[in-house]
Parts: structure tokens; sequence; C-alpha cells
């Protein structure tokens, strides 16, 4: 008993003479990396230097590590620790509750920051964690023509550690005076939700329902839902790549001038795709969807939503957006064509909750 008290006082007067270097920590081919532990999750050791950022170490290769401050640790069996820790020898001293456990135990190391954020995503209220940007743009030429463009567009989204549930809308509306006669040049809405539910590390159930309006392809209302399964292939700090596929129901009401008389068509469908999400650079992240629809009613006719949107952050809370959706219909009413490209610009607000 008197040896183990000896090691405990020894081990935490070491970590208090590293204190002025912060957190450091040693591999086992012999590298010392010292700064701010942020996190170990997984395999991976995150260390924030004052040089190069952040660090990512394999968990496996460090043989020695020591807080400055006291972080959460949290064991295999779900105990969670709040200490300042040292690991030597494949041992994790835990100085706030007085004693050892092997390496292998400790699942989970965050530092305050962290510890917070990770419990504001396990417990959040429905108005939290919601992120976006509301985007407006206008356009005009005066003269021989006189026309008028107004876009605009809602982006939202609310991630928590088990689930992600979407929101957008885009709204465009044109017109042109041309000798004295007004003429509506284009006249479009597209929104809708969804919503996915991660059940294994890469596999998610998902659920959606989409709400389109178009009055030059003769569209007074679509009106899909669905769901299915998603499949997450890869994951990283800058990105991931979502792929999906299942089934959906859509209702078309479609008016005249083109048939005569407005008819509702009812369709089963079967849908696959994919989102892609990349930050190319601090400011810059690009969003890509694709969705494919297959008619299982009218066997042979099918669909396609194809959404790309840019997005650069000039301010905190100023951006600056480009947005490209694009709506192919294999079998159009008569008198109307197969593609519908709609294209967007504009300052936004970035908003986050």
């Amino acid at each position: 008993m008197r040896n183990q008290t000896v090691l405990y006082a020894v081990a935490l007067c070491l970590a208090a003479s590293e204190a002025v270097r912060g957190d450091e920590v040693q591999l086992r081919n012999g590298d010392r990396l010292s700064g701010t532990l942020v996190r170990k999750e997984g395999k991976s050791l995150v260390l924030k230097t004052s040089t190069v950022g952040e660090v990512t170490a394999p968990w496996e290769q460090v043989e020695r590590l020591a807080t400055e401050e006291a972080v959460t640790v949290t064991l295999a069996s779900g105990e969670q620790v709040e200490t300042r820790l040292r690991i030597d020898g494949g041992r994790a001293l835990l100085a706030a509750a007085g004693r050892e456990v092997a390496v292998e135990e400790v699942a989970t190391i965050r530092n305050a920051a962290e510890q917070r954020a990770y419990e504001r995503l396990r417990n959040p209220r429905l108005i939290d964690l919601w992120a976006g940007t509301a985007t407006v743009g206008l356009a005009g030429t005066q003269g021989n023509a006189q026309t008028r463009t107004f876009t605009g567009t809602v982006n939202a989204s609310r991630r928590t550690n088990g689930d992600r549930t979407s929101l957008y809308l885009n709204i465009v509306k044109a017109s042109a005076l041309l000798e004295g006669v007004s003429t509506d040049t284009a006249e479009a809405v597209r929104g809708g939700w969804s919503h996915s539910r991660t059940f294994a590390r890469r596999v998610s159930a998902d659920f959606f329902n989409d709400y389109e309006y178009d009055r030059f392809q003769n569209l007074d209302l679509r009106f899909v839902a669905g769901g299915g399964f998603g499949y997450s292939p890869w994951r990283s700090e800058r990105g991931r790549l979502d792929l999906s596929g299942g089934g959906a129901f859509n209702r078309e009401q479609l008016g005249p001038p083109a048939p005569a008389e407005s008819f509702t068509r009812r369709s089963a469908e079967a849908y696959w795709g994919g989102d892609y999400n990349f930050r190319l650079t601090e400011a810059t992240s690009l969003t890509q969807k694709l969705r494919v629809f297959h008619n299982l009613t009218r066997t042979g006719e099918y669909r396609m939503n194809f959404d790309l949107a840019a997005n650069t952050r000039l301010l905190k809370w100023l951006s600056w957006n480009l947005g490209f959706s694009n709506r192919y219909l294999s079998n159009p009413v008569p008198g109307s064509k197969k593609n519908d490209l709609l294209y967007t610009t504009g300052i936004g607000v970035n908003f986050a909750r």
C-alpha cells in the first residue's frame, strides 16, 4: 500500500513538472509532441499544437501521455472520470480517482471544450444545433428590354451523435417586358426535408419528403414521400460520401394549358443516389446531391434530381452562394421539355444555434 502511494505521488510530481509545457505525448518511435490534448476516440489521438495546429497520432503508438488540465476519461465499462491523466508503460493513472487501469480500458478522452460539445450533441433540444444559410438574389435590366429576376434559397441542417435532419427551399421568379408586353419567364418552387438515423457505424435509415411546383412544366404540385437505407463508405474531417437507396410514393398534380384539363398521376418508385460534401478550403464548401427515381407503376419511366451548391464564407455571418438544380423527367406532359434547370447566386446570411 505504501509503495502504491509513493507511485501516485511520483506520478503527480512528474505531471506537475511538465505542466509548463502543456500536455505531452511520447510515441513509441521516440517522437515527442506537446500542446493541448483535444480528444481520443477510436484509434486516434488528436493534439492541438501552437505551431502546426491539430495533429493526429495513432493511439496504439502512444507510449506516454501527461495532461496539464483535467480531462474527461470514459472507460470501456461506461464510467466517466474527470481527472488529470498520465499514461506510462501500458497503465493509465487516473489521479482524481486515485487508481490505475490498463490503457486498453480507456475508451475516450476529451478536454473540457470537447466534452461540452459532446454532451450538447448527446442531449440536444429540438431547437438546438441548427445551422444553415438563407440567400436572396436579385437581377434586372432596364432599357430596350426590362427584366426582373428573384431567387431565394434556404438550406438548414441539424446533426447530433445519432441522426441528421435537413431542410431546403429554392424559389425562382422571373419576368420580362418586351414592347409593352409583360411575360413571366420562370416560376418554380422546390422544397422538402430529410431525416437520417444511424443504427450501425456506417449504416442509417433514411426518410424524406419533397415538394415541387413548376408553372412552365405544368406541374401544380409534386408530392414525394419515401424512405430506405444509407451507407457511408467515406468520412473525413473535410467531408463525407453517403450512398442511399429505397422506395417512394410520387403524386403529381398536372394542369393546363397542356393538357387542357388537370389530372393526377400516382406511382410507386425505387430510388438510388448519393450525397457528397467536401470542404474545398477553410472558407468554401461544396455540396452535391443526386437521386434517380425509377417508376415501378409505369416501368420504363424515370426522373432524376441533381443539386449542386457552393458556399463561400465572406464573414462569420455572411456568405456568397452559388446553386445549380436540375430536374429531368422522362415523360413530361405534351409541350413541356424533359429537362428543367434552376440556377441561383446571391449573398446569404449564415445562422447557427
